[in-house]
């Protein structure tokens, strides 16, 4: 059955050009998809242009304006209703495509799903759930930036969503959940985290494994770390940063070496960096509301646009939705 998946073509840091491509290498591995456009329609012509005829399974949706990467969420929706993240939201909503996907405003991204496609009715607050590979393999961090103001529930669905997106899209059998804190022990952090510590701890259908710091990310400690969207997106970008500077400082040491030894470790650290590339995720789902969000990276390039496709149609397949409705109602939410 055909899937119809909608992408802002003006969102990210190199729109429309990678969305475009990215959508055309969509369409070329998938033909029972269909892609929606949304932007300026004189910009996506002149790129298409570029790449070839318009595909059959291809439509464009005309907008005048672009929200900025760098504008409030709030009043940037508010000053751009004819945006293309806002049409995008709007086509959603109505039911004319089955998820979204945008590189754009993180937060006006955020923001507006909430607002067109509505949180689900068992869901206090939805958050964003981002893929974050490492040496053990992928652990899912949720909230990294949808929710900066959370309360002890809000944590609580986070851990029960996040725990089923980890099983059912990105394959981890039996998620293992830790609550972020300055400290192993139940009583270590603020309050939000100690009454989030007992909500879980009484939950016995999620593998709670305690708090976990910051270091332990990475050492195998859990497949799923739950926090605040201020504290999330902390810890992100501070990840991203660190493995980027990492690979260009291990990089520099070998500029003046032999050209032998220069071409192995070479082509070893570029199989290091496919593992560790966010693009292979394509982008983080906004678990919570009333459809499927797709937030990508303000940087994304051709294969993370591509690939956010494929986690939205995955997260469809799935039937996501319609599994965390039952969860949540059976624990009361």
């Amino acid at each position: 059955m055909p899937v119809r998946i909608a992408l802002d073509a003006m969102g990210g840091d190199h729109a429309p050009q990678a969305i475009v491509r990215g959508a055309l290498a969509a369409l070329a591995d998938d033909p029972d998809l269909e892609l929606v456009l949304v932007g300026d329609e004189r910009r996506i012509h002149a790129e298409l242009a570029v790449q070839g005829p318009l595909p059959d399974r291809l439509r464009l949706v005309h907008a005048s304006q672009v929200i900025p990467m760098d504008a409030p969420p709030v009043e940037a929706l508010r000053a751009h209703k004819d945006s293309s993240l806002v049409r995008m939201a709007e086509l959603g909503a109505s039911g004319e495509v089955q998820a979204v996907v945008s590189a754009g405003n993180t937060g006006a991204c955020a923001a507006v799903a909430q607002l067109k496609l509505k949180p689900l009715s068992c869901v206090t607050r939805p958050g964003i759930a981002v893929t974050i590979p490492a040496f053990h393999g992928p652990f899912v961090l949720c909230d990294v930036g949808a929710n900066i103001q959370a309360r002890p529930r809000h944590l609580y669905e986070y851990a029960v969503m996040a725990t089923l997106y980890a099983q059912h899209v990105v394959g981890i059998p039996r998620p293992r959940v830790a609550l972020m804190s300055i400290g192993e022990e139940q009583g270590k952090g603020t309050g939000l985290v100690r009454q989030t510590h007992e909500l879980l701890r009484r939950d016995a259908s999620i593998n709670f494994v305690g708090n976990a710091e910051g270091r332990e990310l990475f050492e195998n400690r859990c497949d799923v770390a739950i926090c605040d969207g201020f504290v999330g997106n902390i810890v992100l970008k501070f990840v991203e940063g660190l493995a980027e500077g990492l690979f260009r400082t291990i990089a520099h040491e070998f500029e003046h070496e032999e050209e032998a030894l220069k071409g192995r470790f070479c082509g070893a650290l570029e199989r290091v960096w496919q593992r560790h590339d966010y693009s292979r995720y394509g982008g983080a789902p906004l678990l919570g509301i009333n459809g499927v969000c797709i937030i990508c990276h303000g940087r994304s390039n051709m294969v993370a646009i591509c690939n956010a496709v494929k986690a939205a149609r995955r997260f469809l397949e799935q039937r996501f939705n319609e599994v965390l409705v039952a969860r949540l109602q059976i624990v009361g939410g």
